[in-house]
């Protein structure tokens, strides 16, 4: 019997009161009873407006009618067919503005859970299967991939399953990208993301650490020694600052510099050779899910108060709904309509606090929301030992500096044609944040599927 429930099933959790003490995991994932009566809300649409909210085109339909039979393993098998991260979408894709906005169960209620479905049928594979993905017979083609990020590791997975030869560059130690050094534990255990990696590997992809494209080589190196397409994923890491007085005292990180050294290097480990200070007043400047991470992250490690600070209302917040209210239950503050004008120190050099003004919302600006406007004579101070700045990133220069006739924007950002994610150079793609600046993982994969077929349609016609 369909469920008509006008309610999604509850995502069974760990207590605020318990999970901002800790790193695991803060959603627990559906039962296998929850997940099948969850499947059964669907309508299966003639239509299918799911699917085409769906960056990487997932036939949403279809697996969750597998889902209502009991059939997991089918389930996945469907979603396998267009994604190579389903258990990573299932946990950090935003469902809410893509898939789920369009689901027709959402006019008169609820969207049908897809995220928390794909989640389920990832973790019941993970769990359930021993067997590696099968290495494909290769069709001669050898394929570099710069960056082992969301972009990345699609583009990878696609184009191995083709047959090509796939070799994947990444600067740092370990691969995952930003779902490694960017996303906490608590959000996406990094041993999911070392089993989608697993995976690609399995299927013939090789991964070179500590490859600084721009350094140890470069693109035009890697034309030349028999790589016949490259594919630029390499994300948008260098962080943005506000230039305000007092930005370079010490307890003032960038949220990239900050998050790494937690989710990465393991900084709240009891142990961990990584160095990182654990305040008890902590400001996060930025309203998006970055700055959710770093202010939960400061939470789990001690901090008495924190903060976020955006210069916007709560209706403006770019962050997952979710995520402000995962934070709001931990205890996070949210300082809104006020913006920070200078960071303050002490005789040591070390953050004591920072002044800020009230704002208030006037005229739509070019975004299309409503500018922030300095209320005067609001000047406050708020007491601080660290600030986190999270007002966004841009890709990193490195690749453009090295890499003659590759066109960029003014802001770092790299053009490609957006059918195909080709670059002004022959043979180069790009696709992710490299191309758009930061924006979700959904949406960085979509770009290395789009990346993929064209290779693919390039070497072989």
């Amino acid at each position: 019997m369909p469920n008509m429930s006008l309610k999604k099933n509850e995502m069974p959790s760990q207590e605020p009161h318990i999970r901002s003490q800790n790193f695991k995991e803060v959603a627990l994932g559906y039962t296998a009873e929850q997940a099948v009566d969850e499947a059964k809300r669907c309508l299966n649409c003639k239509n299918r407006p799911c699917v085409g909210g769906c960056p990487v085109n997932i036939l949403i339909p279809d697996f969750i009618a597998k889902m209502a039979e009991g059939d997991f393993e089918g389930a996945y098998q469907v979603i396998a067919q267009s994604s190579a991260l389903p258990a990573v979408c299932g946990r950090v894709c935003p469902q809410e503005s893509q898939c789920e906005k369009y689901c027709v169960r959402g006019v008169k209620g609820e969207p049908v859970a897809i995220g928390r479905l794909e989640r389920f049928a990832a973790d019941w594979h993970n769990e359930h299967s021993t067997e590696a993905p099968a290495k494909p017979e290769s069709n001669g083609h050898k394929v570099a991939v710069i960056g082992s990020g969301p972009s990345g590791l699609t583009c990878a997975g696609d184009l191995a399953r083709l047959g090509y030869e796939v070799t994947v560059f990444e600067a740092l130690h370990t691969a995952g990208g930003v779902l490694v050094y960017g996303i906490p534990e608590f959000r996406l255990p990094k041993a999911i993301v070392q089993k989608e990696i697993d995976g690609l590997k399995a299927m013939g992809v090789k991964i070179e650490t500590n490859m600084v494209i721009g350094r140890a080589l470069s693109i035009d190196e890697l034309l030349e020694d028999g790589f016949e397409a490259v594919f630029i994923g390499s994300g948008a890491g260098l962080p943005r600052f506000m230039n305000i007085p007092g930005e370079n005292l010490k307890g003032v990180y960038s949220a990239n510099e900050f998050l790494t050294r937690v989710n990465l290097m393991k900084a709240y480990q009891h142990g961990s050779d990584t160095p990182i200070q654990r305040a008890r007043r902590v400001a996060v400047v930025g309203g998006g899910n970055v700055a959710m991470d770093a202010a939960r992250c400061a939470k789990r490690l001690g901090a008495e108060e924190v903060y976020i600070v955006y210069r916007r209302s709560e209706a403006e917040l770019p962050a997952r709904a979710e995520e402000v209210e995962h934070a709001k239950e931990e205890g996070v503050v949210f300082k809104l309509l006020n913006n920070p004008t200078k960071i303050l120190g002490d005789e040591a050099g070390a953050v004591c606090g920072m002044e800020c003004l009230e704002m208030e919302l006037g005229e739509p600006d070019a975004s299309g929301r409503r500018r922030p406007v300095e209320k005067a004579g609001s000047e406050f101070v708020l007491d601080l030992d660290c600030v986190i700045m999270a007002i966004g990133t841009s890709p990193n220069p490195l690749i453009k500096s090295t890499t003659a006739g590759l066109e960029t924007q003014k802001w770092g950002g790299i053009i490609v044609n957006e059918e195909t994610g080709l670059t002004s150079r022959p043979n180069v793609y790009a696709g992710g944040d490299a191309v758009t600046g930061a924006a979700t993982v959904i949406l960085a994969m979509g770009a290395g599927k789009t990346a993929a077929r064209a290779i693919h349609q390039q070497l072989n016609g």
